[in-house]
């Protein structure tokens, strides 16, 4: 009886010292929606049901920084123009936000100082409107690019984020940023939100899967 207990204990201490194994996380935000024309035509006439619609599906993506709503000047209706704040970069840390639109997208806004920010044209056409969507990346000019989110030796590095306030006081030993380089468009996002806006006014189906 001995001999059984001791192999027990030696076979389950054997087993306790097995390093255990790593899977990394998956992040899987869902496919993006089936591509989309930019600007993509809505049929509805009413100028501020489309607009009001548009607003609230940004608005899940952005802060609205200023609205020039669709309006009657006489006989002519106006465009309208919606221009947000600049949202800084949803990480992986963050799932409950929509910026970051692919897995991709959020691994950079991980590892580098992302932003972006929209505009979005609503234009009277024959028979509705047209509603176009262009979302602009920029990627932070800092003197050191690897001081990204994570990065263990920048833990009071100075990010610009969403703020519009310039640094009057810089942390000692760092610099503020120096500016943000242009990154082109980000389609990936701006497919998002045309499917967004689409399913509201078009009655397309739902929105895309978060």
């Amino acid at each position: 009886m001995a001999i059984l207990v001791a192999s027990a204990g030696a076979l389950v201490g054997c087993n306790a010292w097995n390093p255990p194994t790593y899977e990394p996380p998956v992040f899987d935000y869902g496919p993006l929606p089936p591509p989309q024309a930019n600007p993509i035509a809505v049929s509805s006439m009413d100028r501020d049901f489309v607009w009001d619609q548009v607003v609230d599906v940004v608005d899940d993506y952005f802060r609205v920084q200023h609205e020039e709503r669709v309006r009657l000047v006489g006989d002519l209706l106006t465009e309208g123009r919606l221009d947000t704040y600049p949202r800084s970069g949803s990480t992986i840390f963050e799932p409950w936000n929509r910026d970051s639109a692919t897995a991709y997208d959020r691994w950079e806004s991980t590892l580098q100082s992302i932003r972006r920010k929209a505009l979005v044209r609503v234009i009277p056409s024959q028979g509705g409107f047209l509603v176009e969507v262009q979302v602009f990346k920029e990627l932070e000019d800092v003197p050191r690019p690897e001081t990204g989110v994570i990065s263990t030796t920048n833990s009071q590095a100075l990010r610009n984020d969403d703020s519009l306030q310039r640094v009057a006081n810089p942390t000692a030993g760092q610099q503020p940023t120096l500016g943000w380089i242009p990154q082109g468009r980000d389609l990936a996002l701006e497919q998002v939100i045309l499917a967004h806006i689409q399913s509201r006014i078009g009655g397309f189906g739902p929105p895309p899967a978060f």
